[in-house]
């Protein structure tokens, strides 16, 4: 699921599967008018699990989460990555952080074509003490999307 990339690619995509997903409430806060495409993906090696109004990704193999691409206006990238990092309350090396922000790759399907495709995308994870209480003691979402269970 996670791959290596030294440093990451400027303006990688991110890959979303919660509120930020088009039409939910953070989608229309942080991202309207800031992309430049939206497209159907999915995350191997990973599955959901319920937070309090959102849900988490914690790696697991196995797993497949639903969401979607999200490609930045070069212009808002800078910012948008920053405010997204803020939103998930990532900070790197703070043991508090809720997620960590990786690379992973995605697969997105071209409906036109029927082919699909891996992509490198940020993706924002459960953080390792996050992680170990929601296989601990947490709601798992069966099929990987968030959408489709609430």
């Amino acid at each position: 699921m996670r791959i290596p990339t030294t440093p990451p690619a400027p303006g990688l995509p991110f890959f979303v599967y919660g509120t930020l997903r088009p039409g939910e409430v953070n989608h229309g806060l942080f991202l309207r008018g800031r992309t430049l495409r939206e497209e159907p993906a999915r995350l191997t090696g990973a599955v959901l699990y319920d937070g309090p109004g959102y849900p988490y990704a914690v790696a697991e193999p196995g797993g497949t989460v639903a969401g979607a691409l999200i490609t930045a206006r070069p212009e808002a990238y800078a910012r948008l990555l920053a405010e997204l990092d803020r939103l998930e309350e990532y900070r790197p090396g703070d043991p508090y952080s809720l997620y960590e922000r990786v690379v992973c790759e995605v697969t997105v399907s071209n409906a036109t074509t029927g082919t699909e495709g891996a992509v490198p995308a940020w993706v924002y994870l459960a953080a390792p003490a996050v992680a170990a209480g929601l296989r601990a003691d947490g709601n798992r979402i069966g099929g990987g999307d968030w959408l489709a269970h609430r």
